[in-house]
């Protein structure tokens, strides 16, 4: 198949973020006192514990915390690909809390894209049918306009017939990205999206995830670990033991490592000392130059 593209104490959370009309964006999805609880009794244990949350409409929030802190769970119950022990969550307007099965699945069709740390493409189908797999398996067609322009950003024109074997980490990823993004979603998760990367090709994949909110107006949501890719976000929220315990608008690396310090345990999170918070320096100048 191919592609014709010539077709420490928890501080107040912030507010969100304004629009440049000066109102308050729109919430695509939504969660009100979530909890997820796995087990019962003396062994039972909450990885989520009342967390609520409002995700910003065309707007890139990232989602962080030490290992264990809850947030991978949280992705994948607002993803509605884990169900909460109580709470409500809403995607795009729809309750998706009591779903069935069946009706979780047309719902991730339709409104969620994702995007993993693993790529996650078929290794049979050539990248051209890794991305537009998602419309074809809701029985639809790509748009061929919109697919020139997706491809073209990704940067992918001269490797569409080639295989997963036969491209690189960083082209994985990019066929991801346009898979993703192939259906138009509500909203994109993606799950340490530069974690199986080296830093200058992570680097090539944060800013097409940036350009994709930046001139697509992509809903997204981003589980990450490394402070310099949450400082490509416009929001970074922070998790520890089930809770959202701060909330910060656009932040440089050094301020978000600042941030992740004041948790303590960070766990699996950059430490904000020696080398790290020399390379955390380092980052601010591009990251405050991709602000601009």
């Amino acid at each position: 198949m191919s592609i014709n593209v010539s077709e420490g104490p928890a501080p107040t959370p912030a507010a969100p973020p304004l629009s440049a009309a000066g109102h308050t964006p729109h919430a695509v999805v939504t969660a009100r006192d979530v909890v997820r609880r796995y087990g019962d009794g003396d062994t039972a244990v909450d990885a989520l514990r009342g967390v609520s949350v409002d995700i910003a409409e065309g707007r890139l929030t990232a989602v962080m915390g030490p290992s264990g802190s809850g947030k991978s769970t949280l992705m994948h119950i607002l993803a509605g690909l884990d169900t909460p022990t109580s709470g409500e969550v809403t995607v795009a307007g729809i309750d998706i809390t009591n779903l069935d099965d069946n009706a979780l699945t047309r719902l991730r069709r339709d409104h969620i894209g994702f995007i993993f740390q693993f790529f996650n493409l078929l290794p049979m189908l050539t990248a051209a049918e890794n991305i537009v797999l998602p419309l074809k398996l809701a029985g639809g067609k790509a748009d061929p306009a919109w697919l020139a322009e997706l491809v073209g950003k990704v940067g992918l024109g001269d490797r569409l017939s080639h295989r997963p074997s036969e491209l690189s980490g960083g082209q994985q990823q990019r066929v991801a990205v346009a898979r993703a993004l192939v259906s138009r979603p509500s909203v994109m998760f993606a799950d340490e999206p530069t974690g199986n990367l080296d830093s200058t090709t992570g680097g090539e994949i944060l800013a097409l995830l940036r350009d994709s909110v930046d001139t697509l107006g992509q809903t997204t949501v981003m589980v990450t670990h490394d402070a310099h890719a949450a400082a490509i976000a416009d929001r970074v929220l922070f998790l520890a033991d089930g809770q959202i315990v701060r909330d910060l608008g656009r932040s440089t690396a050094h301020e978000i490592l600042d941030a992740l310090e004041t948790l303590g345990g960070a766990g699996d999170e950059p430490s904000a000392s020696g080398d790290e918070r020399s390379e955390a320096d380092e980052a601010d100048e591009a990251d405050e130059a991709g602000k601009r």
